[in-house]
């Protein structure tokens, strides 16, 4: 089969009429996911008291999401791609619905972690959406579908955190999970009506030991990355579960390599388009992470700092809320841009607009203001790579494979967020200044982040360099030849 993305006119089917109405509905659901990360965030530092648990075990409320999210992405993207991709999307709909629902019941700890782990094994529904895409709309509307839905990350993370802390604020915090159960059944419903299923399936085996290989792994890695700092980074635990990690994993690309029907195909994830786009991705992960670390803190720390704005959490999400915005309107500029010049150099532009935010921020920082511009700066900048990196990938892997891939990518970029969560952290905590007998995160910790923030991105700029530029031939989008073929090969048709 040829590598190009599969257009739905060569393969004998139109686009459907209700595109349109796909697009919106798949955006939603990556909005409703991107919520259900960001509705905890204003109680975290209440649940100990909510539900009478050490704050230690209530951490588990967020790394159980992380953890899930990181199991299931990989693993429900190759099922996708071979029981069909609208059955997954709905799949993971209901684990969301599910999760959010134990948590509105929940008044101890266990279910709340249990709830908050099945909230996270809905993370696949943007990569899954993206891939829907693919399937079902024109490869003229392909690259501004694909930033749209990309897009929905962040505005369902900026728009979800105001929304939550009004709601806590206001209301019983469950009513928090019982939003996120009732948006979730929307979702669900429209999927379910405007949505179609792809006929591109491959079928097969599915690889039960590549995907409990990879979770392991991955559990492994991310334990001793999000707790390292609880634990001590030196302890045996964080150490062995480092090298648990190492082992688990090399073992783990060996039997991949072996499969007839792997869960991950390295070779295909080898290929220099495929292999720098995940790299850059990681480094993206990291550097946007970064200012959810930064910000959030710069306003809440006491006005007497010297540094800090004193505002509420309420404040911090409205300051947050404009980036989702500016990364939506900046989808439509990255899809054209995508068209014209490829996603290579829209990936690039945009990790030069998010290095240039936190150059900016280092210097602007003492007012609200400040604050907004460089937030809406950096989601500009993020609103450009992540419309790129999915035409990217697509671009480079077989249809067969696009579930797959896409949750891999996506999965690359939570690992970034990880990285950034645990190297940010150690910094603000060695970089500290007195505060009425309290160790605060200094002013100059706060831009040693954001100066690493602004390295990361420009290394996502320079591995971008890497990747392969292909021109599309005439009649061809960029996209839609990026693949390689050069336009030597008609898209394979659609499997049925």
């Amino acid at each position: 089969m040829s590598d190009a993305l599969a257009r739905p006119a060569a393969a004998g089917t139109s686009a459907p009429p209700r595109s349109n109405a796909v697009v919106a509905v798949l955006a939603l659901a990556g909005i409703v996911v991107s919520l259900m990360q960001t509705l905890v965030i204003p109680i975290v530092p209440e649940l100990p008291k909510l539900l009478d648990a050490p704050a230690s075990d209530t951490a588990w409320a967020v790394t159980a999401t992380l953890l899930a999210a990181a199991v299931a992405t990989p693993v429900v993207g190759r099922l996708g791609d071979m029981v069909g991709k609208r059955r997954m999307l709905l799949t993971s709909i209901v684990l969301l619905v599910s999760g959010s629902v134990v948590c509105a019941l929940a008044d101890s700890l266990v279910p709340m972690i249990a709830g908050r782990a099945l909230q996270g094994l809905s993370a696949a529904v943007v990569p899954l959406g993206i891939s829907i895409l693919r399937d079902t709309v024109s490869a003229e509307r392909l690259a501004g579908s694909t930033a749209v839905m990309s897009a929905s990350l962040g505005v369902g993370g900026a728009l979800g955190l105001p929304t939550a802390a009004f709601i806590a604020d206001n209301w019983d915090w469950h009513i928090l999970f019982w939003t996120s159960a009732a948006l979730g059944v929307v979702s669900f419903l429209l999927v379910l009506v405007f949505v179609p299923e792809s006929r591109n399936r491959v079928g097969g085996r599915f690889d039960l030991v590549g995907s409990l290989g990879l979770s392991a792994g991955l559990v492994s890695l991310l334990l001793a990355v999000s707790k390292g700092a609880d634990w001590g980074w030196t302890s045996g635990t964080t150490l062995g579960l480092g090298a648990a990690a190492v082992l688990i994993l090399a073992a783990w690309g060996g039997w991949e390599l072996r499969a007839k029907q792997p869960l991950v195909d390295l070779r295909t994830t080898a290929k220099p388009q495929v292999l720098f786009t995940n790299l850059a991705s990681i480094a993206l992960g990291f550097s946007m992470f970064a200012m959810s670390l930064v910000l959030p803190q710069l306003l809440q720390l006491p006005e007497q700092t010297g540094y800090g704005l004193g505002r509420s959490m309420l404040t911090v999400g409205l300051v947050l809320a404009p980036q989702g915005l500016v990364m939506m309107v900046m989808s439509a500029a990255s899809a054209r841009i995508t068209k014209a010049k490829g996603p290579k150099v829209t990936l690039m532009i945009g990790a030069l607009i998010v290095a240039s935010g936190y150059g900016l921020n280092i210097l602007l920082m003492s007012e609200v203001w400040h604050l907004i511009l460089v937030s809406c700066v950096i989601g500009a900048g993020i609103g450009f790579t992540y419309g790129a990196l999915p035409a990217l990938i697509m671009g480079a892997v077989d249809p067969s494979q696009t579930g797959a891939a896409n949750s891999l990518n996506t999965l690359m970029r939570s690992l970034g967020t990880s990285f950034a969560s645990a190297i940010a952290g150690v910094i603000l905590a060695q970089i500290t200044t007195d505060f009425g007998g309290y160790a605060l995160p200094s002013e100059n910790g706060f831009k040693v982040v954001m100066a690493i923030g602004a390295g990361a991105a420009l290394a996502a700029f320079l591995l971008a360099t890497f990747i392969p530029q292909r021109k599309a031939p005439a009649g061809l989008s960029v996209v839609e030849d990026a693949a390689g073929t050069d336009g030597a090969e008609e898209a394979a048709p659609v499997k049925a």
